[in-house]
């Protein structure tokens, strides 16, 4: 009977109108939540089929369908927290919740979300408020990350950082730049040695001592423009670990620049990149003196002895002062003696189709099969953004918009009520034929 479906219809359109004002009242709920993706009600009409040219039409009514558009990005906030983390376009951060902590590998269940405010908790955790920890690969010693598989979350961990951890860098590398003065290797110089002494830091954060000295070569007449070099290494007892003949240029075109350096004891030089190949105490340790012909590099000229660039990496034991994430999701601790050191990298997902995420509260999302598998990128490669930090995401939500959807629905239902009133009424009307 038409009349009934007219009912069946009217009660379908108070039910999916009752659905779109549910996903009004949680966007609008949700207008200040920091990561919040707004939800859409969709109608379709629902046919039901019937002999063409019969007069006779049956009302299907409608149906509801819900939607989270994942895939919006809401705008940027900025912050003063460092680990308050956004993405710029797209790609989530990958998160866990603090309960799952106690699995490892593939057993540790990965979640995402776009934008979380992260802190160390008593146990130097990253987590959020709400107990969603930051997921991220580990960095070795020297603050490499190593090569890991993408589409697995078999190698992520949480990121952990102890807030008075105390780091030392040992150096390995230094930079020799010294001006020797070309009178001392002329006939009837002194032929005093000429002392440099270089502070170095151990592999326990001690300091060190690199003891070079310059010992000018005299010649019966002219000019020799030769000198011993020695290096002597203080963590080892003041060991010789290098002794090298160096010969400088007095030509126009390259005076004073190198000419030639001739291997007594030590390491080899490398003559494309300048550098002496030695070892201290703690290890291995690149020194360089300078190409052959570079003016950057160990200079005779003049008459002054005179250090012109020393420089050298590594640092003493410091106490961790903060922690940051860059643009590329390298999560970084920096110290009070001014080292800064690499911890983590924290990778984005990806998915096929964001918009087919399961969602679950504090705005985290899970990989289905409406989504698609997941890959593991570096952030700022392939499809996906950069990481901001200092930035949260605002809320997607559109209150005038959804303000307007309000007034639509409201009438919407009134009308679909109206429906139901006029068939309740014209049933009455056949009832009473029967009077």
């Amino acid at each position: 009977m038409t009349i009934s479906s007219s009912l069946s219809a009217g009660v379908a359109g108070l039910n999916a109108n009752a659905t779109r004002l549910a996903t009004i009242s949680d966007n609008i709920a949700n207008s200040a939540t920091y990561g919040y993706k707004r939800s859409t009600t969709d109608f379709e009409s629902m046919v039901i089929g019937g002999t063409p040219g019969a007069g006779r039409y049956s009302a299907g009514g409608v149906r509801a369908t819900t939607q989270r558009l994942i895939d919006e990005r809401g705008p940027l906030i900025s912050t003063s927290n460092p680990m308050d983390i956004a993405i710029s376009g797209r790609g989530m951060l990958p998160v866990t919740k603090e309960a799952f902590l106690e699995y490892s590998g593939e057993d540790m269940p990965m979640m995402t979300t776009t934008t979380g405010s992260f802190r160390a908790d008593e146990n130097g955790v990253m987590k959020t408020g709400t107990g969603m920890v930051l997921l991220g690969w580990p960095a070795d010693a020297d603050g490499n990350v190593g090569t890991y598989p993408r589409d697995t979350v078999t190698a992520l961990e949480p990121v952990r950082v102890q807030v008075n951890q105390q780091s030392g860098d040992p150096t390995t590398r230094m930079n020799l730049g010294v001006n020797l003065p070309a009178t001392e290797t002329e006939v009837g110089a002194s032929g005093d040695v000429l002392p440099l002494s270089i502070e170095y830091f151990g592999n326990l954060g001690t300091s060190e001592a690199l003891n070079v000295t310059f010992t000018p070569t005299i010649p019966a007449t002219g000019a020799s423009n030769t000198w011993t070099m020695q290096l002597r290494d203080s963590a080892s007892n003041d060991a010789v670990i290098g002794e090298y003949e160096l010969v400088f240029d007095d030509s126009r075109a390259n005076g004073g620049t190198l000419q030639s350096v001739t291997v007594l004891s030590g390491g080899a030089y490398n003559a494309t990149d300048g550098t002496l190949d030695l070892t201290v105490d703690g290890g291995p340790m690149e020194v360089t003196i300078g190409r052959i012909g570079d003016p950057a590099g160990l200079t005779q000229l003049s008459d002054s002895f005179a250090p012109t660039s020393i420089t050298k990496d590594g640092s003493p034991v410091g106490n961790l002062t903060s922690v940051e994430i860059d643009v590329n999701g390298y999560v970084t601790a920096s110290y009070d003696t001014g080292f800064t050191r690499t911890i983590y990298q924290v990778p984005l997902v990806d998915v096929a189709n964001p918009n087919g995420l399961i969602s679950h509260s504090n705005q985290t999302y899970q990989v289905s099969p409406q989504s698609g598998s997941f890959f593991l990128w570096d952030a700022g490669d392939g499809p996906t953004g950069e990481v901001i930090g200092f930035t949260r995401e605002g809320s997607t939500t559109d209150v005038a918009g959804e303000l307007t959807n309000l007034i639509q629905t409201q009438r919407a239902y009134s009308s679909n009520a109206k429906v139901i009133q006029t068939v309740d009424e014209m049933l009455q009307e056949t009832t009473n034929i029967k009077r």
